[in-house]
């Protein structure tokens, strides 16, 4: 005999379905505002953002130098001024020579995809070169999309190059204010948030602040470290555009997994041109070798996994990131991912039921003290008999 659906029950999951629903409608209107909102004032954050990573990568040095006794004014003055120099080194010394070999350096990927081309087309694989055609024009379409992508958002965040260097300038300002009054932001943030955002607010920040500055300072020794093992193997190899290769791996090391992946395809297509097969594999070899040091030894040493992403969840990251805003969105894609995370985490203890206590388990009950032949029993002490 088949039991019938009870009315009530039905018309009581209806609500709470449709009540649902409305709570994610909202949900969804309210998220969408922000993006726009934040869409629309990018020439404002975007400075902000760059002041934040910079900031994070000289705070250790501000705060050395607070430690011994310097004023916040002076020693923020002093990271922001090292800063500057070094980069301007880093201009003169790195990215000119780079700037002007990177035109050999795009022909020599394009002349790399060429040999595999001509290698694909014959034994033992033998695709036809219509299939190779059409798998190169997917991709080169593919590219330009997204190069025309990464062109649009960098037109609308720096539309000319003065708007290119007050941007910079407003980045640098805005970290000489965070290296010296950052310590002080989130007393003042409690001071002017009302009730319990006056507890929650703060401690998510603070929480998101040390996962940001773990994730850049790692991520920029990880980078180093890649650049420097992979650029001497390439050297020692004899492979061309040596330093722009470098330069590459360092920057590319920003965006996880696929940065790495894309380094790699570019310097075995360069040794691949230049050398010939046999040091193209070699340069596979070095590559493999030093992104597999990178995973087991320097990241899990250096970082401690202390983003807690899954690796899924950074490849669809900076998927995600990169068809929306290019190259920017690949940078910023890993770090908004942490301090979602972040986020989350801190919502679900605040929701979570307390946990249990395990009930106390009785003592077990002490053994009697053997009575006395003669004594006092307040005191316990032996008295001889007479």
């Amino acid at each position: 005999m088949s039991a019938s659906l009870s009315s009530e029950k039905s018309r009581a999951a209806l609500r709470t379905s449709a009540r649902v629903s409305v709570e994610l409608l909202v949900v969804l209107v309210v998220t969408g505002a922000a993006l726009w909102l934040m869409g629309q004032t990018w020439p404002i954050l975007w400075p902000l953002v760059v002041a934040l990573l910079l900031t994070t990568l000289t705070w250790p040095v501000a705060r050395f130098l607070r430690g011994h006794g310097w004023p916040p004014a002076l020693a923020a003055s002093t990271v922001t001024l090292l800063f500057l120099l070094l980069a301007v080194g880093v201009v003169a010394l790195i990215v000119v020579p780079t700037v002007s070999q990177s035109g050999e350096l795009a022909v020599g990927v394009s002349d790399g995809f060429d040999k595999v081309r001509e290698w694909a087309a014959g034994p033992p694989l033998n695709i036809g070169e219509d299939e190779i055609s059409g798998a190169l024009d997917t991709g080169v379409s593919n590219a330009q999309e997204s190069l025309d992508s990464m062109v649009t958002a960098v037109v609308a965040g720096v539309s000319t190059v003065v708007d290119g260097v007050v941007t910079t300038v407003l980045a640098l300002f805005l970290m000489f204010f965070f290296l010296k009054d950052g310590p002080r932001f989130l007393p003042w943030l409690t001071r002017q948030l009302p009730g319990r955002l006056a507890t929650d607010v703060p401690i998510v920040a603070a929480r998101s602040w040390d996962t940001l500055g773990a994730f850049v300072r790692s991520q920029a020794f990880v980078g180093l470290l890649d650049a420097v093992f992979i650029g001497l193997g390439l050297w020692i190899v004899d492979v061309p555009l040596v330093l722009p290769l470098a330069v590459l791996t360092f920057v590319s090391a920003f965006v996880p997994i696929v940065g790495a992946l894309f380094a790699g395809l570019v310097a075995v297509l360069i040794a691949l041109v230049s050398n010939g097969p046999t040091d193209a594999l070699i340069v596979l070899g070095i590559i493999i070798v030093v992104q597999q040091l990178e995973g087991n030894v320097f990241q899990p040493m250096i970082q401690s996994r202390g983003l807690g992403l899954h690796p899924a969840v950074i490849l669809l990251a900076v998927t995600l990131g990169a068809s929306l805003a290019g190259i920017v969105g690949s940078l910023l894609a890993v770090p908004v991912a942490a301090l979602m995370a972040v986020g989350w985490n801190y919502l679900r203890e605040q929701l979570s039921d307390p946990a249990e206590e395990p009930p106390a388990t009785p003592s077990p009950p002490s053994p009697p003290s053997p009575e006395p032949a003669t004594g006092r029993p307040d005191t316990g002490a032996v008295v001889p008999s007479t």
